[in-house]
């Protein structure tokens, strides 16, 4: 029987390309895109890669959106795929822009917020709880066009797979930390150049068949 990958994030699931000016919209292909390449390493299991842009753990965006928070957005995407085995939990970089001004526990409690929301949205097989894997994003550097937008935040995000892993823990979620795995591109300090694609399919699809 076939089971649902549900992949909720931001642009780095989306498949932006690194941004060399502000507004730019480049998307890497298809074979470029993590989830794509997951889905061939996980027969039996179809994944649904719903990425967007900017989106945040639980906070309005006051510049960019309102639509970006990901709180508001989830309960609607969970049903739209239901039943949803697994929910692959991957954002926070968008937290740390300055005009948020939150810490790293606070995006962590972020994170919790949505996971609580998974297990309790009767999206899962015969209307139970979706398993979740929470995933802490790399650290971000202050670089390129993006340095002003995320000032304050690289120090910020070294401290997330801390608090993530914690708050992961005491939900009892599975956890994986992408510090040390791969690294945000220097062309921008937010988003992962095309090679990472691979690393990333192949490093989540090991944890998946361990969940098994």
């Amino acid at each position: 029987m076939s089971r649902t990958l549900l992949c909720y994030g931001d642009s780095n699931t989306h498949g932006t390309m690194p941004m060399e000016s502000l507004g730019a919209l480049g998307r890497f292909a298809h074979r470029h895109r993590w989830p794509r390449l997951l889905a061939e390493l996980l027969p039996g299991w179809e994944v649904i890669a719903e990425g967007h842009p900017g989106r945040t753990t639980v906070h309005d965006d006051p510049v960019e959106g309102e639509h970006r928070n990901g709180r508001k957005a989830l309960a609607a995407i969970l049903e739209s795929h239901r039943p949803v085995n697994l929910v692959l939990l991957m954002l926070g970089t968008n937290d740390l822009k300055h005009r948020f001004g939150v810490t790293a526990s606070d995006i962590a409690s972020g994170l919790e917020r949505l996971v609580r929301m998974i297990r309790a949205s009767g999206c899962g097989p015969m209307g139970g709880a979706p398993e979740v894997l929470v995933v802490a994003p790399p650290p971000i550097r202050e670089t390129g066009v993006l340095a002003p937008v995320f000032a304050g935040g690289a120090a910020k995000s070294q401290q997330l797979g801390a608090e993530i892993g914690a708050m992961a823990a005491r939900t009892g979620a599975a956890f994986l930390d992408l510090q040390g795995v791969i690294e945000v591109s220097p062309v921008d300090g937010i988003h992962y150049e095309a090679a990472a694609a691979e690393v990333l399919a192949q490093f989540f699809a090991d944890k998946i068949r361990a969940l098994d």
